[in-house]
């Protein structure tokens, strides 16, 4: 195994929970809750850090990369520097070392390697991706090849023309990616979602930041939506499987989940609200910046060091989950916005063209920080519903959706489980039952027997009845009972797409021809 490391002392490769647990223990790296789990600080960063990463400008993959405020460019100079700097901290010590798949579907799914020093982050490594059989470790070749460094730090980032002491770092065309400054575990698994949505649409396959399930009789439903809009709770269903609740792809075979397990908020976490997920954090899971109590217990409450705080477990901690981690075509794909203005309808049925739209759009409203004294919401447009990961142009995910809706006929939805009946401070959160409703309405087809009609503006076919959803809900108008203010907030968000929709100039005016009329 070549690591390009000098004076390497032992090298832990693959080890299995309960080495890394002994390793974390004996390393100091964080502590034990009551119930066995492993907790660890990240330090300083408890999120990702967007404005540090970097792609190498380089041929070919130069001509294909979206260069801007998301997609940095770096030189191969100042990459290979950093690289140095990265493999000079790893050496000369203890070395963790895992091998991992990104992607349930063999004829689509990449080798990765982890490189660090810290136990805890193979263990997040070893929860988040596919883990290998015995006999897949035997023969494994990395694709790509990851160094974390997090214990370095750029010191000379002002000379090299970077944002700060961190950098988060990839060289396409070398296969490599190095981590610097920031211990942050999402960084890994996002980092490797960014290289997935480089490689597979250029393969014509599709990459999504979705969650997916699979009913009883093979029937496959993707949920796409920013974080507060309902995403893992409404993909998290008894009656449905769990294929995967973040980063999937979609090539000829069908839908896959990228990894082997889930990375989900705790913030507020209840066994009476979240009872899949709370039951999901034992023995092997990992997490991350929460606080214990004097008993050892968590308080997943209190939210003093983030309100950012999580939990890494193996997707076989969810009972009811695919145990391949794929599953056939789509046949329903549902977008879920949570709108604060109260506006769009709580289930609206898409042609390809505005599915297209609104994938573009990538719309959420979120209620803007009360600190501040403004209780007005904020509009939210996240390309893809995960701009931040895609390096490629987002019209490339966009026809590539388009080609195959039309392809594999499938029916496309957007579910609005924010306000109704005015907005935020006036009207009220849609229920969770209706919005099940809504989405069981879906997933049984019921919802293709309705009689639908137009909501003006917007162009958007709803449903006249459907069962589970009262009646006036269905259109917002009617929930609102001054007609004329849901008028004027109607058309301000309607103009609020419009404004955002202007980034894409030319490339979008297809595109721009079914979403709202200012």
């Amino acid at each position: 195994m070549r690591l390009d490391l000098q004076n390497v002392g032992e090298i832990y490769h693959n080890l299995s929970y309960d080495e890394l647990y002994k390793h974390e223990v004996a390393n100091g790296e964080g502590a034990t809750t009551a119930n066995g789990t492993f907790a660890v600080d990240t330090g300083i960063f408890t999120g990702r850090s967007p404005k540090d990463k970097y792609f190498v400008k380089a041929d070919p993959s130069q001509k294909f990369i979206s260069w801007g405020k998301i997609n940095q460019p770096i030189s191969k100079e100042t990459f290979d520097k950093l690289l140095a700097k990265a493999k000079k901290q790893l050496s000369g010590k203890n070395i963790y070392v895992q091998d991992a798949f990104c992607g349930a579907s063999e004829s689509s799914r990449r080798a990765v390697r982890f490189i660090t020093e810290v136990a805890w982050q193979a263990h997040f490594v070893k929860n988040m991706f596919i883990r290998p059989s015995d006999s897949e470790l035997a023969n494994f070749t990395p694709d790509f090849v990851v160094y974390n460094a997090c214990k370095c730090v750029n010191e000379d980032y002002k000379a090299d023309g970077l944002n700060s002491e961190v950098f988060v770092i990839f060289d396409v065309e070398n296969c490599v990616a190095v981590i610097g400054g920031t211990w942050y575990g999402g960084e890994m698994k996002k980092g490797i979602f960014s290289m997935m949505n480089y490689w597979l649409p250029l393969q014509n396959k599709m990459a999504m930041h979705c969650s997916a399930n699979v009913g009883k009789d093979g029937d496959v439903a993707l949920f796409f939506g920013l974080s507060g809009t309902g995403k893992t709770t409404l993909s998290t269903d008894p009656h449905r499987a769990l294929i995967g609740d973040d980063e999937h792809g979609w090539d000829d075979e069908g839908v896959f989940n990228f990894e082997g397990g889930c990375y989900a908020k705790t913030i507020n976490l209840s066994a009476e609200n979240e009872p899949e997920i709370y039951g999901a954090i034992k023995r092997n899971a990992l997490l991350e910046n929460v606080v214990l109590r004097s008993d050892s217990s968590v308080d997943y409450d209190d939210g003093s060091k983030t309100e950012n705080t999580r939990v890494s477990y193996p997707i076989e901690h969810i009972a009811n989950h695919k145990s391949d981690l794929k599953a056939g075509h789509p046949n329903n794909i549902i977008f879920l916005t949570a709108d604060a203005f109260g506006v769009l309808p709580p289930v609206s049925k898409l042609s390809k063209e505005q599915a297209a739209y609104y994938f573009l759009s990538g719309y959420t409203a979120k209620v803007a920080g009360t600190e501040r004294g403004i209780t007005e919401p904020v509009a939210t447009f996240s390309a893809c519903f995960g701009e931040p990961f895609m390096p490629l142009h987002p019209s490339v995910y966009a026809k590539l959706l388009m080609e195959k809706i039309e392809k594999h006929k499938v029916n496309v939805y957007l579910v609005n489980t924010g306000w109704c009946g005015g907005a935020y401070g006036t009207g009220k959160r849609m229920s969770i039952k209706a919005t099940r409703a809504c989405i069981n309405a879906i997933l049984d087809g019921n919802i293709t027997k309705c009689e639908f009609e137009e909501f003006d503006k917007f162009g958007l076919a709803i449903p006249k009845e459907l069962s589970g959803v009262e009646t006036h809900l269905l259109n917002p108008q009617n929930a609102w009972a001054d007609k004329d203010a849901f008028k004027a907030q109607r058309d301000r968000l309607a103009g609020m797409f419009v404004e955002n929709f202007k980034r894409y100039g030319k490339e979008g005016e297809e595109f721009a021809k079914v979403g709202p009329k200012a």
